[in-house]
């Protein structure tokens, strides 16, 4: 058996990301789901633009703030407290606009913890 008690804090952040992504399921070992928490400012995106799975499932659990996801159908504004679930081959790019007030705080969890992304491009 393990327990970790992990203070998001005192994780590094990702380097050479556009936002602050922090790899909190990394730094407690976990090979099962993959676990980041993100800080986004207004303008900023979550790592890894426009894409997709094959495999991967997402949750985004937003913490503070609204979270804009924007897909092939339409734009969803997640708002705190509410979580965004993202089916395997489902294209998505989640971001904080420009003209948000505020940064968003984001939990998200991928399972399994796979790099099967591929890039979406929304004019092909």
């Amino acid at each position: 058996m393990g327990y970790h008690v992990i203070d998001p804090a005192s994780v590094e952040p990702t380097p050479d990301r556009p936002c602050v992504q922090r790899a909190v399921g990394e730094e407690a070992g976990l090979g099962n789901v993959a676990l980041n928490l993100y800080e986004v400012e207004p303008g900023e995106q979550i790592p890894l633009a426009y894409h997709y799975h094959d495999d991967q499932e997402e949750v985004f659990y937003v913490l503070d703030g609204e979270l804009r996801v924007e897909t092939p159908d339409e734009e969803y504004a997640v708002p705190e407290n509410h979580l965004l679930v993202v089916d395997p081959d489902s294209p998505q790019r989640a971001f904080n606009p420009e003209d948000a007030s505020a940064s968003v705080r984001t939990l998200a969890l991928g399972a399994p913890p796979v790099d099967d992304v591929h890039a979406y491009d929304p004019d092909s």
